[in-house]
Formats: structure tokens, C-alpha cells, sequence
């Protein structure tokens, strides 16, 4: 990659949000209204509020939260999915108790987990797995049933069978709609870490933020909305660098395609 083509990436990366934070800067300028303060306000704040002790008992609370969530999430749903995408009597089995489960609203479970996990770390992470489990499985099944004929004949003619056949041809061909529902579960996870610490928490990122709304305390408050933003800006470039080292192979296919 020239340097010319990476800070173009840069630009491309960074040229929008700076453009809002600029627009936010000067909007709210001199703003004397109390629900929406200047920015200038808002960052100041955010030096004060989100670092020294914050940092470890509220951010990482979260990030830990989200991250056993995410993962547990992940297991159950490409494990699953490759059940049900395999073996078409699962699929006829479990398919309608699927579309069930999945058309009930993730915050809508939450008094419902609270009654049989309670209001501890338990609670809040099934929450983030009710929701991010979904893009995850459908994602998985659609991939497996994709999986190409006749790369699939070829593995059993040569007698790939069992676990080469799961791992060599199946995951492989259904690893770049698998990454899909993972990048669309990231963001559900984020929005449900949230939502579940609103709930008989005693910290968290969405536990803070409320605090601070209901104390009227204002720019806090947006300071909190700030670094919500900050950190799902952050974890999609890290889900980006990932899937792009996943996925080398793939990428790699689709332009040596493109340029034939």
C-alpha cells in the first residue's frame, strides 16, 4: 500500500466524524440552553469524568461484560448454526422455534432473565448473548447451506469426510457470511451492554449514564453518549483489521476475480 493510498483510507476513515465534530463545535457554540451544552463543555467533562477511576470501575465492567456476551454469543451461534445448516431434519425441527425466538425484542427479556439469573454479571451478559446470537446463527446457516457443490462432491470423492471436511471446506466457505452476522452482532452487543446496565446495576457505562441523567448532570451525561460512540468507532476498526487478517484469502479471491 503507497502513502498516497493509505492516507487516502485515512481520510476516507476520519474525514466524516471530523466534519460532525466540527459542525457540533460551532452549532453549540456559546449555547446557554442546560439539555444541550457546548461541546467544549462536553469534552471538558469528559477529561474529568472518564479517567483515574471511572476507567476501571465502570469502562472495564462493560468491556468485559460485552466481550463474555460477544464470545458466548459467537460459540453458540456458529456451533448451532452449523447444526442446523448441515441436517435439513434440524432444520425442519428447530426452524419455526427460531423465527419465534428471534422475533422477540432482546430488552424486552430482561425482567424475564432477571427472574432466573438475577440482577448480577450473569444477567447482563445473557441479555447481550439474547441479542448478538441471532445475525450470528442466521448468518452461519445461510453459509453453510451456500457451501459450493461441487467443492463438496470433490471432498467426497477424495474421502474427506468427519472434521477435515467441517474445518477444510465447510467453515471455510461459510467464514466470510459467519463474519458478517459477528460485524452485525458487535453493534446489537454494545446497544444491549447498555441496556442491560440500566437495570438494578451498581455500575457500567449505562448505569453512570443514567445516574447522570437523573442528577441532571448534564454534560456528564453526553460526556457518557461521547465515549459510547468513541468505543463502537474503536472496537469496528479492530473487527475490521480482524476480518481483514480472517479473510486475506478471500478478499484476495474476489479481486483476482474482478480483474479477470
Amino acid at each position: 500500500m503507497t502513502v498516497l493510498s493509505a492516507g487516502r483510507r485515512i481520510l476516507l476513515l476520519l474525514g466524516l466524524p471530523a466534519v460532525l465534530f466540527a459542525v457540533w463545535w460551532f452549532a453549540t457554540a456559546g449555547s446557554d440552553d442546560f439539555y444541550f451544552p457546548p461541546l467544549s463543555a462536553i469534552l471538558q467533562k469528559f477529561a474529568e469524568v472518564w479517567t483515574g477511576d471511572r476507567l476501571t470501575s465502570d469502562i472495564l465492567p462493560s468491556l468485559l461484560r460485552l466481550t463474555a456476551g460477544y464470545v458466548l454469543a459467537i460459540v453458540i451461534g456458529v456451533g448451532l448454526g452449523l447444526l442446523v445448516g448441515m441436517s435439513r431434519v434440524v432444520r425442519d425441527v428447530l426452524e419455526p422455534m427460531l423465527e419465534l425466538f428471534r422475533a422477540i425484542p432482546p430488552p424486552v427479556l430482561v425482567p424475564v432473565i432477571m427472574l432466573f439469573a438475577g440482577i448480577g454479571d450473569t444477567m447482563k451478559i445473557l441479555v447481550i448473548v439474547s441479542g448478538c446470537v441471532w445475525p450470528i446463527l442466521l448468518n452461519t446457516v445461510e453459509g453453510v447451506r451456500a457451501v459450493d457443490e461441487v467443492l463438496d462432491d470433490t471432498c467426497r470423492s477424495y474421502g474427506i469426510t468427519g472434521p477435515s471436511r467441517l474445518g477444510h471446506l465447510v467453515l471455510r466457505s461459510a467464514s466470510p457470511q459467519i463474519i458478517t452476522g459477528m460485524r452485525q452482532s458487535l453493534s446489537i452487543g454494545i446497544i444491549l451492554m447498555v441496556i442491560s446496565e440500566m437495570f438494578a446495576a451498581s455500575n457500567g457505562l449505562g448505569f453512570t449514564i443514567v445516574q447522570f441523567q437523573r442528577t441532571f448532570a448534564i454534560p456528564e451525561m453526553w460526556s457518557g453518549v461521547l465515549l459510547l460512540g468513541l468505543l463502537g468507532f474503536v472496537l469496528s476498526l479492530v473487527f475490521r483489521f480482524a476480518e481483514n487478517r480472517a479473510l486475506a484469502w478471500y478478499h484476495g479471491l474476489r479481486r483476482a476475480q474482478r480483474n479477470v
